[in-house]
């Protein structure tokens, strides 16, 4: 067996995946199964922009781990990498001597390490968006399986479109026959011997996390920054202080940022407003200008979406919180709309009844549903006929996509 460690940096965190597979390749390509995984403790490495070091110690507990987990005399021949996707990206936007200063201090302590590093470096919203969809229809043996004889089948299955919805950005990827009007969201790719036309477009500032801060923004906006703003997305009962430079300190928000001094508390009230709160998430997208024959939103190129979806991530803990803790079905564009006015109306009170144990997201489901429901039906042209072929789901058997 071969093995290799791939660390996935992500906005809000860091995960190591250990993998494995065996020495002979098929046509060209390895076939490869997930040997171990570690979480990093602490935020993603993009929040160490003031101690970049500190970016570089936090990998050492997982890494201690790599060296458990992979035979001792496979370490040398081990590849070892690192990619950061759009936390890194946007810190590269705000400052790249720190981002690359970053980089740097998280390369230098995996060369410490005795297996063979292949480099730390920031991914581009397409390569995430593919490496998505190829990890996902790979689980699912789309591209190739095993035959009872221990023999390789092509299985000549349709591949699956893959929904990615990170902290700092949401990716889009299917396979289309299409014309891809815009040369920069189309990928050919060669797998086991076979060619795929694929559509990729990665959204920066449209991941969890920069959504929510967009949609703060948005309402400070409407409200003329005063002390007390009313929250319509934030339930009956909740209310916070905040220091405007928590919501201005990101290239997503930078272009709102008031004249006032970035050290002002304002305090939020949330209000539980469905309706409302749908009207101000639906002002972080663009649908009006579009180049193209056709665009999903910000004038961005889509393609009609075709085929089957897997969404994971932020899509499937967002859906599976309206599932099982509010005990809703979500087969169709309608039920989730619901299911997010149900959730925009539950009292603060309700809502920590129902899920004590989610505390830290519970505020932001009322605001994420509307936004997810939003993105899929508006943004992407989900319909009624399209949206239940969509899965939300986080594994693929018991691997993470």
């Amino acid at each position: 067996l071969q093995y290799g460690i791939v660390l996935d940096a992500g906005s809000s965190h860091t995960a190591m995946f250990i993998y494995k597979w065996p020495a002979d390749k098929e046509n060209d390509t390895g076939v490869v199964s997930e040997h171990g995984m570690c979480d990093v403790e602490g935020p993603g490495i993009s929040s160490y922009s003031s101690n970049p070091p500190a970016a570089g110690t936090s990998l050492e507990h997982c890494l201690n781990q790599a060296l458990r987990d992979v035979p001792k005399e496979k370490h040398v021949g081990t590849p070892l990498y690192l990619g950061a996707t759009a936390g890194m990206r946007l810190l590269n936007i705000a400052d790249p001597q720190v981002s690359d200063a970053v980089l740097r201090a998280v390369a230098a302590m995996l060369k410490t390490y005795p297996f063979d590093f292949r480099g730390a470096k920031i991914l581009s919203g397409e390569e995430e968006g593919v490496f998505g969809w190829v990890t996902a229809n790979y689980l699912l043996e789309n591209f190739i399986k095993r035959g009872w004889l221990g023999e390789w089948i092509q299985p000549q299955k349709k591949t699956l479109g893959a929904m990615d919805f990170g902290g700092a950005s949401t990716q889009i990827t299917f396979e289309t026959r299409d014309t891809i009007e815009n040369p920069r969201n189309e990928v050919m790719l060669k797998l086991y011997g076979q060619a795929y036309k694929v559509y990729t477009h990665s959204f920066l500032c449209y991941g969890r996390d920069q959504v929510l801060k967009r949609l703060l923004s948005k309402l400070l906006q409407a409200q003329s920054y005063q002390e007390t703003v009313s929250h319509p997305c934030w339930p009956m009962g909740y209310k916070k202080s905040l220091l405007l430079s928590s919501i201005y300190d990101s290239p997503c928000t930078e272009k709102e940022r008031p004249s006032l001094a970035l050290n002002t508390t304002v305090t939020l009230v949330g209000t539980g407003n469905g309706n409302l709160c749908t009207l101000h998430v639906s002002k972080l997208f663009d649908f009006t200008n579009c180049s193209f024959s056709r665009c999903s939103f910000d004038g961005v190129f889509q393609p009609e979406v075709s085929g089957n979806f897997i969404a994971f991530s932020a899509f499937f803990y967002t859906v599976d919180f309206i599932q099982t803790v509010m005990g809703r079905p979500v087969h169709l564009p309608s039920d989730l709309k619901d299911a997010a006015d149900t959730i925009c109306a539950t009292s603060w009170s309700e809502l920590l009844q129902k899920a004590p144990k989610l505390e830290k997201r519970l505020p932001d489901y009322c605001a994420v549903s509307t936004f997810v429901y939003l993105l899929t039906t508006k943004g992407y042209s989900f319909n009624n006929h399209s949206f239940p072929n969509i899965a939300f789901q986080k594994k693929v058997g018991s691997t993470k996509i």
